[in-house]
């Protein structure tokens, strides 16, 4: 088969038009650069604060509806017995979206925080927080890995082009717009790229529907033709994993810098809070073609289509099924159209992850622990080189493309195994826990997740878990152990916590096991962070000296 030539047309000027904006909006970045002289590296992170509720919108959905969510949901859909009923990224997102708005807007706006890791590094220090930003900076980089595989996957299924064509120009041109405009050239081409994916999402469903080898989905939703009925069903043995698979997807979304750097960027509480719900909604909607798309591809005859025998699911090829029902069920017009709409969905993941990495390696660990006086020209310049190495990284690791599933395991698994027990201990309960706690529950969670193994990488657990077991010659977790260890994190933390601040009353540990002599404190004035000096305590549990 010949090289698409109208389609690969069609992505050269999609991509310039992006480019195109995100020049525009660097222009915008620069202007509020000379109104807030001394704050470079504030707007390019969080964008001056200032961010149009409706800009906000539209950046904070298009970081989540990504390539993952729209060719995961359809691929999930159409695979036997599976179903509609295990497309948990819909539900998750949009819960995710909802959790933030009602408990984590107040808490992370509430001091002036730039990052994520800020409040961490106030309380905890430099050196614990260190180790807590290695799994933020892994997912960050694993995200742009995993978006870029499954986009050259796509682009060689419809243009029939080497995929690693389709990774280094894509990688490029998000490295390039997002070196020139920080969040301002994310935000204003995620606008773009998200209604031009809405668009043409449901530009092409009519036409699969319409497809004559398609049967009604509305048939098959419930009864088998083709292949299962696509509506899906839980077994009894999978309810713990089901479970499983929501809670990840609804609470590891408020661990990610790529969150908080949107509600940030926001004016007012207010604002942020209406983006988080309208994000939800937006969800919903745009989780519907590919659901409709998935449910086609399980009522296609594909005897009767040009796709070479057997079906895609036999082949191996579930993943790309997107891709593959819009280059056979649609006309070659249609197809292209769609090609934009996955590349706009890529594109809009990208940029987010290289600005979430880039922020927090600049301001977390290269100013407030190896240089407290550099500049903001310095950290502006090393911002910019994080954007490139984490992109460059990403776009490397992206060409193993049988690695695919390891990248989606470190970028969400982790994150809610690891960082969710951090993330609610700082913000809801500071009082119940120290820098021993948090160290203690961060090894002992690591440990667990080390040992319970990962199935689909062929890797057998250590520890196996009651009524887990080999089914089909595969082992099998039917409890949801992603929870578990997340919950067992958690409690280690506020035992290990109180169990150190017994001790140090006691005089059988170090004060320094708690709390810093030195704290580092955001101030609402200056958003660097200074090294103060203060007598307080940073655990309530043991007396401060004003109570003597």
């Amino acid at each position: 088969m010949a090289v698409n030539v109208p389609g690969l047309l069609s992505v050269v000027v999609f991509y310039l038009i992006i480019l195109a904006i995100g020049i525009w909006a660097s222009r915008k970045s620069k202007k509020e650069e000379k109104k807030l002289s001394g704050h470079k590296s504030e707007i390019a992170m969080v964008g001056g604060r200032n961010l149009n509720i409706w800009v906000s919108i539209f950046t904070t959905t298009a970081t989540w509806v990504g390539g993952g969510y729209i060719l995961g949901s359809a691929e999930v859909i159409y695979i036997p017995n599976k179903g509609l009923i295990w497309a948990t990224a819909p539900i998750g997102y949009t819960l995710n979206f909802i959790i933030g708005g009602l408990f984590f807007v107040e808490p992370i706006r509430g001091k002036n925080y730039v990052t994520i890791m800020d409040p961490f590094q106030e309380k905890y220090g430099k050196t614990l927080t260190s180790i807590l930003f290695i799994p933020s900076l892994l997912s960050d980089i694993f995200w742009v890995a995993c978006v870029l595989a499954a986009l050259g996957g796509t682009m060689s299924v419809i243009l029939d082009i080497p995929s690693y064509y389709a990774v280094v120009i894509s990688a490029a041109v998000a490295i390039v717009y997002t070196l020139l405009g920080g969040m301002y050239s994310v935000a204003y081409t995620d606008v773009i790229q998200l209604i031009f994916m809405l668009l043409s999402l449901w530009f092409c469903v009519p036409f699969i529907l319409m497809s004559p080898t398609t049967a009604d989905i509305s048939f098959t939703a419930v009864n088998k033709l083709y292949q299962a009925p696509w509506l899906g069903r839980i077994n009894t043995e999978d309810i713990g994993l089901w479970m499983d698979d929501v809670l990840l997807m609804t609470l590891s979304g408020v661990c990610y810098q790529a969150f908080y750097q949107r509600i940030l960027a926001t004016a007012t509480d207010k604002q942020a809070k209406i983006t988080c719900y309208v994000s939800a909604v937006l969800c919903v909607i745009l989780a519907i073609p590919p659901v409709i798309i998935g449910a086609a591809a399980v009522s296609t005859d594909w005897n009767q289509t040009s796709f070479d025998l057997p079906t895609p699911y036999e082949q191996g090829k579930a993943g790309m099924i997107l891709p593959i029902s819009l280059q056979y069920l649609c006309p070659s017009y249609v197809s292209i159209a769609g090609i934009g709409a996955i590349t706009a969905a890529v594109m809009s993941s990208i940029d987010s992850a290289l600005l979430s990495a880039s922020s927090l390696c600049a301001r977390n660990i290269y100013k407030n622990v190896f240089r407290k006086t550099a500049s903001e020209w310095e950290i502006m310049c090393v911002m910019k080189v994080c954007i490139l190495l984490v992109g460059c990284i990403g776009m490397g690791l992206s060409m193993t493309t049988a690695s695919v599933y390891v990248f989606w395991i470190l970028s969400g698994d982790l994150m809610y195994s690891l960082m969710c027990p951090q993330v609610f201990c700082i913000f809801y309960f500071p009082s119940h826990s120290n820098r021993f706690g948090v160290a203690t529950g961060f090894g002992v969670g690591l440990l667990l997740r080390c040992l319970m193994g990962e199935t689909h990488l062929g890797i057998p657990p250590v520890i196996p878990l009651p009524g887990s077991g080999v089914v089909n010659g595969v082992y099998k977790h039917l409890l949801p152990f992603r929870t578990i260890i997340m919950l067992v994190c958690f409690i280690t933390i506020l035992l290990a916590s109180r169990l150190a601040s017994l001790l140090v009353r006691r005089g059988l540990l170090p004060e320094q096991v708690l709390h810093l002599k030195v704290r580092q404190a955001v101030t609402l004035k200056d958003t660097a962070l200074n090294e103060l000096i203060e007598d307080s305590n940073l655990n309530t549990d043991l007396p401060s000296p004003s109570s003597n």
